[in-house]
């Protein structure tokens, strides 16, 4: 059995405001599956698809208080497309955002609600992911979540050290995440997790099992009664189990 990241879920105030933000962002389009919820994917994707990891902007009444420790990095081709795409998502509504990077080569930039994201100076890493280069984690050991995270999902690992953890789809398609060493404590519950979805036919509760296993602990954020599985990984993020499909 395996997992595989299907979709980045990020909480909002405005879900609407912030999943057309996005949607902008990447050049994907929007949906809604009810009220509260906006999904912002590639139009005429076969979910789910590793070529793309999908975002789920779920309504929350609380604002954001701390910097994220999951964000999303934008791929960019050349330093005009790099200096176009900055200044178009200024002009959506991001701002600029001092996350005490200094001087480097990317621009850090807020969405409408203050989620940081960055957008990259062109790597050739990053020319076939699409428009979303990487999911980054901040966490306190790469080397311990790539371990966790390699066992838990089907992907393939690229690099690791002390300092930085690589995965992508074993498919070699679609963005990459990353998990990058943070000497900041978790505190509050994350406003943006990753959803992890077995294969069809694959058994959620044998998963929801092999995954605790793992080190995975169960965690109740007030969801009830609900299909899926809320957990957290050994450094306490939170992420859903969803159902297979």
């Amino acid at each position: 059995m395996a997992t595989r990241l299907v979709q980045i879920a990020m909480n909002a105030r405005d879900d609407s405001v912030v999943g057309r933000f996005w949607a902008e962002a990447l050049g994907w389009g929007v949906t809604s599956e009810g009220p509260g919820v906006t999904n912002v994917e590639p139009v005429d994707l076969a979910y789910p698809d590793p070529s793309a990891v999908c975002v789920d902007v779920l309504r929350v009444p609380e604002p954001k208080t701390v910097k994220n420790r999951v964000h999303v990095d934008l791929a960019t081709t050349s330093a005009a497309h790099q200096a176009e795409l900055v200044a178009r998502l200024r002009d959506l509504g991001a701002t600029p955002a001092d996350v005490g990077q200094g001087d480097v080569p990317w621009t850090v930039l807020a969405d409408p609600e203050g989620n940081e994201f960055c957008v990259l100076e062109p790597r050739p890493i990053y020319q076939d992911t699409g428009p979303m280069a990487a999911v980054v984690v901040d966490c306190v050991d790469p080397r311990a979540m790539a371990r966790f995270w390699g066992e838990a999902m089907d992907w393939a690992l690229h690099e690791v050290t002390d300092d930085h953890a690589v995965l992508r789809s074993a498919k070699g398609v679609g963005p990459y995440l990353e998990f990058l060493r943070s000497p900041d404590v978790k505190t509050v519950k994350n406003r943006t997790h990753l959803d992890l979805r077995p294969y069809p036919g694959d058994d959620h509760a044998a998963e929801a099992a092999r995954l605790r296993a793992l080190g995975a602990t169960d965690v109740d954020l007030g969801q009830g009664d609900v299909p899926w599985t809320v957990l957290a990984d050994p450094e306490g993020n939170e992420f859903c189990l969803l159902t297979p499909a």
